[in-house]
């Protein structure tokens, strides 16, 4: 059966661990395993498409699975028929004839989802308008580095609480039994489905969910704290509207003095200083958004190569 990594809870509790596991170990032997190789297990080759512009997706993919022995194809917007000369369904159907595995920057999630219906290779949703797991499993990585665990830390995120971040952060975090406080402006919080699942996938790990419009609340003894800009791609019309309505979400010193005196800060980037994030906290003692950045190469390197071989394509062989 073919696995693909749509959304945070397509991983169980376990499987997220495994994965968080395995990313700590490529951290530090990075060239250890070669799915990609081409030795005659799989293809070298990895389709890495791009709806949106990007940085962070782009390099931490090209270089992930240059160490894993494969090839990236970057197919750049408006580079391919996919979309408006083809549909999705006939441009997987060539795909997976060609390529080991698909990854996808994409806007609606939906065609993530008819991608992966019928997919014979594994699908990765790099940053969909609903949900960007790689980037949770990244943020996870880092926060298990500096606090040497995930169940039972509180985790704050601030701000736009209706996008795909602050929806990969409930289901990321309460999948790894973490107690997950959004706070957001009313009418920018998340979809009454996506916290019923948060809540559902908590039950099973001790986690727990909290909504809220009041930041000191989401705050209040946080081991975490994180973030994302408040005005996203194809949001720039509403920018003036957004920094006011946002702007008593910001995470600057005030936001760290209501936390744990420990906690660390993080943002997925890229960052407007002095709007979500104040200067003197980004650039501070508590931020590890540098960590967090160069971790997307080493958990979306290992995601790549779990899915590769709980779908039989390539084993977890060392090189």
């Amino acid at each position: 059966m073919t696995r693909h990594f749509l959304k945070d809870t397509d991983l169980s509790p376990a499987e997220q661990a495994e994965v968080l596991q395995l990313a700590a170990e490529m951290k530090q032997f990075p060239y250890r395993y070669q799915p990609f190789a081409g030795d005659g297990a799989g293809r070298k080759t990895v389709a890495v498409i791009f709806d949106k512009t990007s940085t962070r997706t782009r390099v931490s993919f090209a270089s992930g699975i240059s160490d894993l022995g494969g090839v990236p194809l970057i197919i750049n917007p408006g580079e391919s028929q996919l979309g408006h000369k083809e549909t999705v369904s006939d441009t997987i159907k060539v795909m997976e004839r060609m390529v080991s595995t698909v990854v996808w920057r994409t806007y609606a999630h939906s065609g993530l989802e008819e991608m992966a219906a019928i997919s014979k290779v594994p699908v990765i949703n790099s940053l969909s308008d609903d949900y960007h797991p790689c980037q949770l499993l990244a943020d996870l990585l880092t926060v298990q580095e500096h606090k040497g665990k995930l169940a039972g830390l509180t985790m704050a995120y601030l701000g736009d609480a209706a996008n795909n971040m602050a929806n990969s952060y409930l289901l990321a975090g309460v999948t790894a039994g973490m107690h997950v406080r959004i706070g957001g402006p009313e009418g920018y919080l998340p979809a009454d489905s996506v916290v019923a699942e948060a809540e559902a996938r908590a039950a099973e790990t001790g986690g727990s969910v909290q909504i809220t419009t009041e930041p000191a609340q989401a705050l209040a003894g946080a081991d975490v704290i994180a973030t994302d800009t408040w005005v996203s791609m194809g949001q720039e019309d509403e920018k003036a509207q957004r920094l006011e309505l946002f702007k008593d979400y910001a995470v600057d010193q005030g936001a760290l003095k209501l936390a744990a005196g420990d906690a660390i800060v993080l943002h997925c980037l890229p960052a407007y200083r002095g709007y979500e994030i104040s200067a003197d906290v980004i650039d501070g003692p508590q931020s590890v958004v540098w960590d967090e950045a160069e971790n997307r190469l080493h958990a979306q390197k290992a995601l790549m190569a779990w899915l590769m071989d709980k779908s039989a394509l390539a084993p977890l062989a060392t090189a």
